[in-house]
């Protein structure tokens, strides 16, 4: 059992003591404070983040420390003064509302520093399942939660010095109208970009088209956004346009929304003279073979047009990334020069002459081989046809299916969400049929 009475008989005793040893003690104390929260509350912190696997609390441990050591000193400061002089000192008391102000600002330094590491985690989280690259937080939204952090504890802490700052802010009304008037552009500028930073419509790194400017997006800002177009020129466009513009963006193409992918279309006509099978046939052996295109969707050749001198089909293939896009239209184009002259595939132009006779562009020989390839390539295109239609056909089927499943009030929530993106899927599947009916 501790004896009172000698505890008491202590604490009278470092109540008798003098100001230098009061001083000393109080060093010693908050030299004893500093230790404890080092080995007894950051070290073990420290060892708790070190073994987690997120990165976003090993942020945390040297600003938290470095508050953290501040507050003890301030607090040993204010408690020291307390208790070396006297308690009832003018000098003291004009001091206490200065350390409520370093206690709030410093609590807001705290908030601020959690939003800026924690709130680029939640948004990650949010955004996790998006079929668009995250590059993280969005720094906009950020800087306003720490914005409205500071303003608060800023607000509070000149509350305790007896100054209002929505007061301060209401005097200066007439005058924040006048600059407000000076700089709507900017000011407009400025919620746009939040704008932006809301709805996402575009990341860094993304092509976007505006205004039939095409290039990279490499920064966004406060008042602009920076986009580096093809020949590698710096074009600055307000936000301001880029909220009242069509914005195309390149990087999300697509058909069933996954990122990156887009799509390469290459138009080409041929003479009347030649097969549409063949040059279907043709075409598509050359995009199944580039290196830069995808699997799925599969390529496709319609004849869209009926010119005046040739007869126009339309390739659609598919790459994985759409800054492949131009490389892949260099190896089609390249390629299908050289198999259409292997092939003896005529590109027409425009030209007026009189012919005394037939054409005799080819041999005999070459005429038959040119012949029975076309043969060849009509029987393909008429088993590529059926396999389209089987393959439309069982996405019907399965759509039907899928949509009789829904309307079972006993499957999962996660069941049903599978159905509903699966019949998405199915959905743009039989769109991208539609359009070769058409």
């Amino acid at each position: 059992m501790i004896d009172m009475s000698t505890v008491d008989e202590y604490l009278e005793q470092i109540e008798a003591l003098d100001t230098l040893p009061k001083v000393g003690l109080c060093v010693g104390l908050m030299v004893l404070a500093l230790a404890f929260c080092k080995y007894f509350v950051l070290r073990p912190f420290r060892n708790l983040v070190t073994r987690s696997k997120a990165q976003w609390d090993d942020a945390l441990i040297v600003p938290l420390s470095n508050r953290l050591y501040f507050f003890v000193v301030v607090a040993g400061l204010q408690l020291s003064g307390v208790w070396v002089t006297d308690s009832d000192s003018v000098l003291l008391e004009s001091l206490f509302p200065y350390f409520s102000v370093i206690y709030i600002m410093t609590t807001t330094s705290i908030l601020s520093t959690g939003i800026k590491h924690l709130v680029p985690v939640i948004l990650g989280r949010f955004t996790a399942k998006s079929s668009v690259t995250v590059s993280g937080g969005n720094p906009l939204i950020v800087f306003m939660l720490r914005a409205v952090t500071y303003f608060v504890g800023l607000n509070l802490a000149l509350n305790e010095l007896n100054i209002e700052l929505l007061g301060l802010f209401a005097s200066l009304a007439v005058f924040s109208l006048i600059i407000g008037l000076a700089v709507q552009q900017t000011l407009g500028n400025i919620v746009n970009s939040f704008m932006l930073a809301v709805d996402r419509p575009f990341e860094v790194g993304d092509r976007i088209e505006v205004e039939g400017m095409i290039g990279t997006v490499i920064s966004m800002g406060i008042l602009s956004t920076k986009v580096l177009d093809r020949d590698e020129k710096l074009v600055v466009i307000p936000n301001n346009s880029l909220i009242s513009s069509t914005l195309v963006n390149h990087a999300r193409g697509g058909g069933d929304g996954i990122a990156r992918r887009i799509s390469v279309v290459v138009d080409i006509g041929v003479d009347y003279r030649e097969s549409i099978d063949h040059v279907k046939v043709t075409m598509l052996k050359l995009a199944r073979d580039c290196p830069y295109t995808i699997d799925s969707p599969e390529p496709r050749v319609l004849l869209v047009e009926l010119g005046d001198f040739a007869k126009v089909l339309r390739l659609y293939t598919w790459v994985a990334d759409y800054s492949d896009e131009w490389v892949t239209r260099d190896w089609l184009l390249k390629s299908l020069d050289e198999r259409f002259e292997q092939e003896h595939i005529r590109i027409p132009f425009p030209t007026a002459v009189e012919l005394s006779g037939e054409e005799e562009e080819m041999q005999s020989g070459d005429a038959r081989s040119k012949e029975s390839r076309q043969r060849a390539a009509k029987r393909q295109m008429t088993r590529e046809d059926r396999n389209l239609r089987k393959q439309r056909d069982d996405a019907r089927e399965e759509l039907e299916n899928i949509q009789e499943m829904l309307r079972d009030t006993g499957i999962s929530k996660e069941e049903r969400a599978d159905l509903d993106n699966r019949a998405i899927e199915l959905s743009k599947t039989l769109t991208m049929f539609d359009t070769d009916d058409d």
